[in-house]
């Protein structure tokens, strides 16, 4: 179906701009003639949100601890919450760790499969969190990026953590309910995969190969030293995901890579763990790019929040939840409004910073009930 989306003002480079776009064939275009119209005046029109990393999905598959449900179920939740947050475009964040579980190889599978039989609407993708222990599963893993089946490949390393947990009791009950285990039986496990710890730099070369020949994207995650994001960026990763300070931030950029900070960070003023903050570092150019980390409508709140503090115009705030994701991740279709890009839309009533509409692909994929009121 061919739309016209008519008055509203058009997000064009990083200015907006009062005009009319067209939707046919899955393609941004100019208005046509016996298209459907939507009245976008007062609204905003907007790429589609893209999403690099975000792990909300889990509250899906697992709302309380021990308590999960169906991936396909989980997932089509997932789905019309994304499009309901304006993102067109969702990697999701699926940790494959040696924890049994929520994040385990079962889990990993069923999660693989639903995304396979999912109707239309966003473009689900898989962001493949692999912990540097997950010896088990590093075979399966391999097999899976060279088949394709994921998209974006993290280094992700919470075991050093973890063990520093063990002794705590209170901080190790979440590690054991989120596996569905004991304390003892969960201390028991992480001590022998803690033992394995010589093996991680082979297991993680052989992982950075295989994302090499699949020409699969990679990210490093929680750098805490400019010598390990060094190292990671020798592997091939050019990504760096929630550095830990401001001096690793500026490692990357200094480099030309890309710098991802989460939304939730920007929306509620700082980090909830005590790093970095993004939002001054977002508006020095250090983060390039937001995602939505564990709650997707902080990603176009983000850019409102960034827009009223005063030192990047709304458009200049899009791009990093929309045009610069989209460049990183190699999604040269996406991201922008121009003519012959994919038709992912946003529209956006301004003054409530809340999505009325979103399009993947060309097609009205969600509506709210006031925006529905404006198709004729």
């Amino acid at each position: 179906m061919a739309w016209n989306i008519e008055g509203g003002r058009v997000l064009q480079g990083t200015a907006l701009v009062e005009g009319d776009i067209g939707l046919a064939e899955g393609r941004i275009g100019e208005a046509t003639a016996g298209a459907r119209r939507f009245d976008a005046r007062g609204l905003l029109v907007m790429p589609g949100l893209v999403d690099i990393h975000g792990d909300a999905h889990e509250r899906q598959l697992e709302p309380r601890p021990g308590i999960g449900f169906a991936a396909p179920l989980a997932l089509r939740d997932c789905a019309a919450q994304i499009l309901a947050a304006g993102i067109t475009t969702a990697y999701l964040g699926v940790t494959l760790s040696w924890e049994p579980g929520l994040r385990s190889i079962a889990a990993w599978r069923a999660l693989r499969t639903a995304l396979a039989t999912l109707p239309p609407g966003p473009d689900l993708r898989v962001h493949l969190r692999f912990e540097a222990d997950n010896f088990d599963a590093l075979e399966e893993a391999l097999e899976d990026i060279a088949a394709r089946h994921v998209h974006l490949l993290g280094f992700n390393d919470h075991t050093p953590g973890i063990l520093k947990k063990l002794s705590d009791d209170t901080q190790t009950v979440k590690y054991a309910a989120r596996a569905g285990m004991t304390l003892d039986g969960f201390r028991a496990l992480a001590e022998q995969v803690g033992a394995r710890r010589g093996e991680v730099p082979a297991a993680r070369a052989r992982m950075a190969a295989a994302a090499r020949r699949a020409g699969v994207t990679m990210l490093s995650h929680d750098d805490a030293t400019i010598g390990s994001r060094a190292a990671f960026r020798a592997l091939g990763a050019r990504i760096a995901e929630f550095p830990l300070n401001e001096a690793i931030a500026e490692d990357a950029r200094d480099a030309c890579e890309a710098v991802v900070m989460g939304a939730p960070n920007v929306v509620r003023g700082g980090s909830h763990l005590g790093w970095a903050s993004a939002a001054p570092l977002a508006e020095r150019g250090l983060v390039t790019i937001l995602a939505s980390d564990y709650y997707w409508p902080a990603m176009l709140e983000a850019a409102f929040v960034l827009e009223t503090r005063g030192m990047l115009a709304l458009g200049e705030a899009w791009a990093l939840v929309s045009a610069n994701p989209a460049q990183a991740l190699g999604l040269d279709d996406r991201g922008r409004i121009e003519p012959g890009l994919r038709g992912d839309v946003v529209l956006v009533n301004a003054a409530s910073r809340a999505p009325v509409a979103s399009f993947v692909a060309g097609e009205l994929a969600w509506v709210s009930t006031a925006g529905a009121a404006l198709i004729s």
